[in-house]
C-alpha cells in the first residue's frame, strides 16, 4: 500500500504521454525482473505451457488496467481516480463468483451496492466539474475491472511457475500489449527525455515492483478481492502526497461517496472472512 500510493504521484510528475507511460512502466518492470525471473527457471523446471495461455491473458489484463488508468490521471483529479480505482475488491467478488466459484455471502450483495452508491456519488459530483472529469472517473472505474479480472488470474495461477518467472511472464506480455496500444494510438515509445525516465524507473521499481509484487505474492495465499482490500489505502495516502507536491485539493463531493466506497468494501471483506 505504502508503494504502491506513488503510482499516481510519478505517473503526474511524467512529461510523456500516458499511454507511453503505461507502456514504459511495463517494460522496465519487466527488464528489472528479468535476472531473477531467468534464473529461477534455470533452477527448476520449466512451467507447463498449458497454462501459457492463461499467464499472456492476465498480462493482457494488466495492461488495459494501466492503459485505462494512467489516462484517467490526465482528466481528473488523483484523490478521484484513485478511490475509483480502489474499488478492485467490489469487481473482484463479482468475478471470482463466475470465474472461480467462490461464491460471496448473501449479504456481501448488500455491501456491492453500498459500494456502488459512492461511486455513483463521486461520478454525480464530478459531472457538474465537466466531462473530462467524469470520463476520468470511468476510465479509471474501467481500469479496478481490468485489475480485479487480473488479480483474478493470477489466483487461478498460483504454483504455476516460480514467482520472479510468474512476474517476468505477466510483464512481459503486459508490455506487448500496452506497446501495441501505445502504437495504434500514435503515442511514442520512448520517454519524453532523460528526466523522465528516472520518474519511470522509479515507477517500475516502487509502485510496480515492489507494490504490485507484493500483492501478486499475497494473492497466491489469499481470495483475491481481501488481496485487494490493501488498494484502499491508496487514495487516502495518494490524496495527501497530491495535496503536499502539486497542492491538488479533493473535489467537495468525494468525502461522503469515499466514505461509501470504504464501508462498502470493507464490509464485503469482513463478512466474506466470517464466511457469513
Amino acid at each position: 500500500m505504502l508503494s504502491i500510493a506513488w503510482g499516481s504521484i510519478l505517473a503526474r510528475l511524467s512529461d510523456s504521454p500516458p499511454l507511453t507511460v503505461a507502456f514504459l512502466r511495463l517494460l522496465l518492470a519487466a527488464m528489472l525482473i528479468a535476472p531473477w525471473g531467468l534464473r529461477a527457471v534455470a533452477w527448476r523446471s520449466l512451467p507447463s505451457l498449458r497454462r501459457l495461455p492463461i499467464a499472456a491473458g492476465a498480462g493482457v489484463l494488466l495492461a488495459l488496467h494501466f492503459v485505462a488508468w494512467v489516462p484517467s490521471l490526465a482528466r481528473t483529479t488523483i484523490a478521484a481516480s484513485t478511490l475509483m480505482v480502489s474499488t478492485q475488491p467490489i469487481f473482484s467478488i463479482l468475478i471470482s463468483t463466475v470465474a472461480l466459484r467462490e461464491r460471496p455471502a448473501p449479504r456481501t450483495w448488500l455491501a456491492v451496492a453500498l459500494a456502488f452508491s459512492g461511486v455513483l456519488l463521486i461520478a454525480a459530483a464530478d459531472l457538474g466539474s465537466g466531462p473530462d472529469h467524469l470520463s476520468g472517473d470511468l476510465l479509471a472505474l474501467l481500469g479496478a475491472v481490468f485489475a480485479a479480472a487480473y488479480f483474478v488470474c493470477g489466483r487461478a495461477l498460483r504454483g504455476w511457475a516460480p514467482f520472479p518467472t510468474y512476474l517476468l511472464v505477466i510483464n512481459l506480455a503486459a508490455a506487448l500489449c500496452a506497446g501495441g496500444v501505445a502504437c495504434a494510438a500514435g503515442a511514442p515509445l520512448l520517454p519524453a527525455s532523460r528526466a523522465d525516465l528516472g520518474w519511470l524507473i522509479l515507477m517500475a521499481l516502487v509502485p510496480h515492483l515492489l507494490g504490485h509484487g507484493a500483492l501478486n505474492w499475497a494473492v497466491r495465499r489469499l481470495r483475491a478481492y481481501v488481496v485487494n482490500l490493501a488498494v484502499l489505502g491508496e487514495p487516502v495516502l495518494a490524496s495527501l502526497l497530491a495535496l503536499l507536491i502539486f497542492h491538488e485539493s479533493p473535489p467537495p463531493g468525494l468525502l461522503p461517496g469515499a466514505l461509501l466506497v470504504g464501508a462498502g468494501v470493507a464490509l464485503a471483506v469482513a463478512w466474506e472472512g466470517r464466511g457469513e
